[in-house]
């Protein structure tokens, strides 16, 4: 045993790559390490270890669920199985024992994934001992996304896994799982995962990073950090390393007065800087435009290393595959073009059975040669290296020439494990294949059994989704933004009252939305509005003669304060295709008259005085006049649908010109648009095969169609 992994004999690996105070907090030893490879083992050994805690439990989280049951095929160990009625009935049957819970305070963009009121579930109704707190102390638009467990500051659990819905797997990732289902009882797709367990002073100085986490949160102090009394240790668990240091490495962002941690960004550049011979990641994300040119300058070396990428082949839902996934494109394309001597592939998991054949990689894992293994919670993505807090452990080939081999050997297996998994073969053949060929790529190539591959594909994106997401997103941001940035990124131009205004209006729609969300799931509500209950008042209205007018006067109203769009698909829904265009495209028309009337009467100063400064744009474009002018602003909207009738009326466009270029503009979208609303909506309610034809049908023919008028029209749109 050495101390903090200072030996004479280090210099024996080379020069060592974990820098205290420089690309970690700290190295500290552990007895024991173990990566433990998705869900049922981590939730298993979690669960051993949390029952037999005496003296502190703490949780930090970017999400966690008090229904989700850490053995979904039952623990069996006499208390109860869903993760909140445990915590509390272990705290409440060990006198001396406290656990504290801390937990993003999340946006609201995820309100719909996660479980409602975790501050009750998990706070009001639970033991006074386990103390539970929402986390929202950092800058607008960063997140918690540590994912630690830490026991009587004797074990600890480090990686990329919350204790929540919609993890659970085994490394079989089986077609026919019943277990792989949320506490509803829905089923969801396979997911795969690592975390990491240690011991000893490692456990000892996670613990204490919480207890920081925690005063740091509440301003209150946790219990005192208390030396190990037993071994909690899972019996059936082998570690991959014994008596090895490990390195903690951090990232959280500026806030307040304190300084900003960023260690694990410079630990990705410092590997990517020291690999001689093959650099591994297995990662959710792939989007660091600051890893991307390092990783590209590496490519170009004559005496760069392999690059190889694990990542899944598409993002989470459409949302994240018009996000990060053109991140990820844009960074992919960067290292196709740098990688001259053909040693980089972007690579994705397959399994024969799944739906969209893809394998949800949700991991943070990176190997550099066999030197340098790394377990945690950043992505390979902007946010993580600089804007949320993170949480990444590090072991390192150094020491004595005995202690290097023993943990080449293990960096090795661990990444062998890992490829082995995805190619449906066992550890020592992708070891076999790694020596033998010299190259992970081509052991890569060889390797596949039952269908299960790494299938090298290209990221790629649509020019149009490209030209849209700014290079400094928003969502994947390098550093915090100040409010006022913020809102100019995501909020269209032309519309913006000052921002204590717009905060407030936001907190107010937040509040309602949330209060509305929560009647809907939480009362019977849910049974009266759903779409069987759309449909069936789609036939009540047709019957009604005064059904029309009322429809054209809601959206007379309505138009002026919210989005058109939404107008349309709702119509869609409760009319059909037919009558549901006819009514949206008169409903629009008179709408847009509307706003347009009281644009006219309160003119350019007017406008401007309700909109802000930023409406001066519009108007000078608007200006132009002509049925051009609104054709192109219908087709390429710049402003919201209401911002821009109101301009419109200010500058005194001919009102002819002004309602012939709306239906000119809209009509073909607003056809095409609730066609495949409502078509959608019917192969919701009955998944046939002609439903899905239909919907894929009308879904390319609204893809084609607005690619094809977004390109007929943009330069006229740039000329305008």
């Amino acid at each position: 045993m050495f101390s903090n992994g200072m030996s004479d004999d280090h210099a024996e690996a080379g020069p060592r790559i974990l820098q205290r105070g420089h690309n970690c907090w700290r190295i500290e030893h552990a007895n024991r390490f173990a990566m433990l490879v998705d869900a049922d083992a981590y939730f298993r050994a979690v669960r051993f270890a949390l029952r037999r805690a005496r003296h502190s439990i703490f949780i930090l989280s970017w999400d966690i669920d008090s229904r989700m049951r850490l053995v979904p095929s039952g623990a069996n160990d006499g208390y109860p199985e869903p993760l909140g009625d445990f915590l509390h009935a272990v705290v409440s049957s060990r006198p001396h024992l406290r656990a504290y819970v801390l937990n993003w305070d999340f946006a609201m963009l995820y309100a719909l994934e996660r479980e409602w009121l975790p501050v009750y579930r998990l706070g009001w109704r639970t033991h006074r001992r386990l103390a539970f707190c929402m986390d929202g102390h950092h800058p607008v638009g960063a997140s918690h996304h540590q994912k630690i467990v830490v026991v009587d500051d004797a074990l600890a659990f480090v990686g990329g896994l919350d204790l929540t819905r919609c993890r659970w797997d085994t490394p079989q990732h089986a077609q026919e799982q019943p277990l792989r289902c949320d506490a509803a009882g829905k089923p969801y797709g396979p997911f795969h995962d690592v975390q990491a367990m240690v011991d000893g002073d490692c456990a000892r100085a996670l613990g204490e990073l919480c207890r920081i986490r925690w005063k740091q949160a509440t301003g209150r102090n946790a219990v005192a950090l208390r030396s190990a009394e037993e071994d909690l240790w899972p019996r059936d668990v082998v570690p991959d390393l014994i008596d090895t240091d490990v390195g903690i490495a951090r990232t959280a962002p500026a806030f307040e007065d304190r300084d900003g941690i960023y260690e694990v960004r410079q630990l990705h550049l410092d590997v990517i800087a020291g690999a001689r011979q093959r650099l591994f990641f297995e990662n959710q994300y792939f989007t660091s435009d600051l890893l991307g040119k390092a990783l590209a300058e590496r490519l170009r070396d004559d005496a760069g290393p392999e690059l190889a990428v694990i990542s899944p082949f598409s993002q989470s839902g459409w949302l994240e595959d018009a996000t990060m996934g053109v991140l990820r494109a844009r960074v992919h394309s960067r290292l196709k073009e740098a990688d001259i001597h053909r040693r980089y592939r972007l690579y994705s998991p397959r399994l024969p059975h799944a739906d969209d054949g893809c394998l949800n990689v949700h991991s943070k894992v990176f190997a550099m040669d066999d030197e340098l293994f790394s377990i945690g919670s950043a992505n390979l993505s902007n946010r993580s290296m600089a804007f949320d807090t993170e949480c990444n452990l590090v072991i390192e080939a150094c020491g004595n020439a005995q202690q290097i081999e023993r943990t080449r050997n293990a960096i090795a297996a661990m990444r062998s494990r890992l490829l082995a998994e995805h190619v449906g073969v066992s550890t020592q053949d992708v070891l076999e294949a790694v020596s033998r060929r010299g190259s992970l790529h081509q052991a890569i190539d060889t390797l596949t059994h039952a269908g299960r591959k790494l299938q090298a594909f290209d990221a790629v994106t649509t020019p149009e989704l490209d030209a849209l997401i700014p290079d400094v997103a928003p969502f994947d941001p390098e550093q915090p933004m100040h409010p006022e940035e913020l809102v100019a990124q995501l909020v269209p131009t032309g519309a913006r009252r000052p921002l204590p205004w717009r905060l407030i209006g936001l907190g107010v729609f937040a509040v309602a939305l949330a209060l509305a969300a929560f009647a809907w799931r939480s009362t019977p509500l849910h049974t009266w509005i759903n779409l069987g209950s759309i449909a069936a008042l789609s036939r009540t209205l047709d019957h009604f003669p005064a059904t029309p007018l009322a429809v054209l006067a809601i959206y007379a109203v309505a138009g002026l304060v919210l989005p058109v769009t939404l107008l349309i698909a709702v119509t869609g829904i409760v009319f059909g295709p037919v009558a549901g265009s006819l009514y949206s495209i008169v409903g629009s028309l008179l709408s847009a008259a509307l706003s347009y009337q009281i644009g006219n009467r309160v003119g350019c100063d007017g406008v401007r005085r309700i909109l802000g400064p930023r409406i001066d744009p519009l108007i000078r474009r608007m200006a132009r006049r002509g049925i051009l002018t609104v054709l192109v602003v219908r087709i390429l909207p710049v402003a919201p649908f209401a911002v821009i009738n109101a301009a419109a009326g200010a500058v005194r466009l001919r009102f002819r010109d002004f309602i012939l270029g709306t239906l000119c503009g809209m009509l073909p979208g607003t056809v095409i648009t609730v066609t495949f609303v409502y078509n959608l909506v019917e192969a919701m309610r009955h998944p046939t095969l002609g439903a899905a034809v239909t919907l894929s049908s009308v879904a390319l023919a609204l893809i084609a169609g607005g690619v094809g008028l977004q390109r007929a029209m943009s330069n006229k749109a740039k000329a305008s």
